[in-house]
């Protein structure tokens, strides 16, 4: 669907929108549970967690009912917080909803802190009695949650302590927050012409708009006028980025871990060698990359290939639209072979049930997600336009919706949110489907070369761009550890050095790429962008498995789907038949990118 004009949300069809009205009537039902859950009027909100306090020691009964009253209260915040947000990012400009949103972020901090006293003692409880909890029937459904909590028993500090930091997260988190203002809101880039001599404004939405565009002149001034505004900054967000290192270093000594790598994968007992065997095995594998950039050279008949023409489309912007109704019945076709029930689940999902917010409305949020609660449906927004991204971003949400879903039916609460590790596995794994699909139907040889060059551009993107972030973070976080000041100079120097290694010999690197560090705001999350690739690699295994190896290969990942975070997520994967300690699924992923390249070179 493309729309001449952006309509109001009002204007929207009751059927294009997610059914919200399943959480609540309207805000007047949903302030009358806030009052009821959340008290936002009184301090301490819950004072009934408080009475607990001093007497986790005092026998299994009493955990037992200290864990179903907190996880009750999490249960109820989570729904509340599920609407308000939604409500919020309908339109931005809605002031009641608006409110609604700040106020459970402001309730969902304090109630944190006000559990923040829960886990130190029950740390400081002898080991003989934390064991006995653990083997006690009364305990066994909270067992792997308990267990979890102490593990880290030897990085938990008195609940004084713990409380000091609850407290102290605000101010921690100010250079993300910073960082997030300036980059968004302040920070304005100059206007460009293209090669027509036509006037252009640059935003970040635009940037990327231009990158993809045939016009070379209108690319190399926009990779200009983007990166030459944030070198105008470099030293301000240097220290913003160096905050936020100092942030991840303060938590690393202050817990006493061996670094702040350490302290990052610790929790979700992710072995430190998935990270480093990443960055190794991709860079064993680096020529693979340089052979596509190189084809991409010849592709564009350039003499030389600079950074601003790696985003291009090889093929020309082929006719591939789609109205909402086919792409939805495209992606509940293309998860056949996840089995009949996962297929009909999905279909009423996207059909009947409304779990989309559809298109665009003024002041609506961009981008997508998929959200919603425990004990809700899936919820996913989109800006629907009707591009081939467009349905590769629905199939990507409908893989987060129904991991959730199921994860949510067959799990208790507290085990049914999946870590953020696990969290890209099952959106790509359904954009493989999709692919998979795609190249099922009657394609001219144009056609076929244009979906895999967008594979490839995903795959380059997706993991050998986010490994390369990687390494600038472990590499920057390693410097601080040993107490090397950050300066624009050195940051600098670092990015360009992985970037002549990753781009390879074909690529000419203009100085401004010196600064896109700058500009990353992935940095800001503590070690997150590794898990791209990780999620990709998952994927990629989990699929040619499920797809070459029948019905027992179907449901160990349909288990997988259905266990949220009730083991550790490496252990997770390993019961589905990947074993991500191990190179292979990261070879297996740099050799599908490879063929890849080799079907491309044969249809162009």
């Amino acid at each position: 669907m493309t729309q001449e004009t952006t309509k109001e949300r009002a204007e929207i069809p009751q059927e294009d929108k997610w059914n919200v009205e399943a959480l609540y009537r309207d805000l007047k039902a949903w302030q009358v549970e806030l009052e009821q859950v959340g008290r936002p009027q009184e301090k301490p909100h819950w004072p009934e967690l408080a009475a607990f306090k001093g007497r986790l020691g005092e026998g299994a009964d009493v955990v037992k009912e200290f864990l179903t009253l907190s996880l009750a209260l999490d249960q109820k915040l989570s729904r509340l917080y599920t609407y308000a947000h939604m409500r919020y990012d309908e339109d931005l400009g809605h002031e009641d909803h608006k409110k609604a949103n700040g106020v459970m972020q402001i309730l969902t901090h304090d109630f944190h802190q006000e559990l923040s006293w829960a886990e130190p003692e029950l740390l400081a409880l002898p080991d003989s009695v934390t064991e006995a909890y653990l083997k006690n029937p009364l305990l066994e459904e909270y067992y792997f949650y308990i267990e979890r909590i102490v593990r880290m028993k030897p990085y938990i500090l008195s609940a004084d302590k713990e409380e000091f930091l609850a407290m102290a997260g605000k101010a921690l988190g100010t250079p993300v927050s910073a960082f997030s203002s300036f980059n968004n809101a302040d920070l304005k880039f100059p206007p460009i012409t293209d090669s027509k001599g036509s006037q252009l404004e640059v935003t970040h939405a635009k940037y990327l708009s231009y990158m993809r565009e045939r016009d070379r002149s209108l690319r190399k001034n926009a990779f200009q006028s983007l990166h030459h505004s944030f070198e105008g900054f470099e030293n301000t967000i240097c220290e913003l980025l160096n905050g936020v290192v100092q942030k991840h270093l303060f938590n690393m000594r202050s817990r006493g871990f061996a670094s702040c790598l350490d302290a990052a994968l610790f929790p979700n007992q992710i072995d430190i060698e998935v990270y480093t065997n990443l960055i190794g095995t991709v860079r064993e594998h680096l020529p693979v990359l340089h052979r596509y950039l190189n084809l991409r050279k010849k592709a564009l008949g350039l003499d030389e290939l600079h950074l601003y023409d790696v985003y291009v489309p090889l093929i020309e912007e082929i006719e591939m639209k789609f109205d909402y109704p086919t792409a939805e019945k495209m992606v509940s076709e293309s998860v056949a072979p996840l089995g009949k029930e996962y297929q009909e689940i999905l279909h009423n999902g996207l059909k009947n049930d409304r779990w989309v917010d559809r298109y665009e409305n003024l002041r609506k949020r961009s981008g997508a997600y998929s959200s919603g609660s425990y004990d809700t449906m899936p919820y996913i927004l989109m800006n629907f336009q009707g591009a081939f991204h467009d349905l590769m971003t629905l199939a990507h949400e409908a893989g987060h919706s129904m991991h959730s879903f199921m994860s949510h039916k067959h799990q208790p609460y507290h085990y049914s949110h999946y870590p953020i590790f696990l969290a890209e596995v099952a959106s790509t794994f359904n954009e493989e489907l999709m692919f998979a699909h795609l190249l099922k139907q009657d394609l001219t040889d144009l056609q076929k070369a244009f979906l895999i060059n967008q594979k490839l551009e995903d795959i380059r993107a997706t993991f050998f761009r986010q490994t390369m972030f990687a390494e600038f973070e472990l590499t920057i976080h390693k410097l601080a550890e040993q107490d090397t000041p950050l300066t624009p100079g050195l940051l600098k120097e670092i990015y360009r050095k992985l970037n002549e290694e990753f781009f390879g010999p074909d690529v000419v690197l203009d100085p401004e790429i010196d600064i896109e560090w700058a500009r990353i705001p992935h940095f800001y999350n503590n070690f997150y962008v590794y898990q791209y690739a990780t999620g990709i690699s998952a994927a990629h295994a989990l699929f040619e498995r499920v797809t070459q190896g029948g019905d027992e290969a179907r449901v160990a990942y349909l288990n997988f789907l259905s266990s949220g975070s009730s083991h550790y997520p490496l252990d997770l994967l390993d019961h589905a038949g990947v074993n991500m300690r191990q190179k292979k699924p990261v070879e297996a992923t740099i050799n599908q990118f490879d063929q890849l390249v080799t079907q491309l070179s044969n249809l162009m």
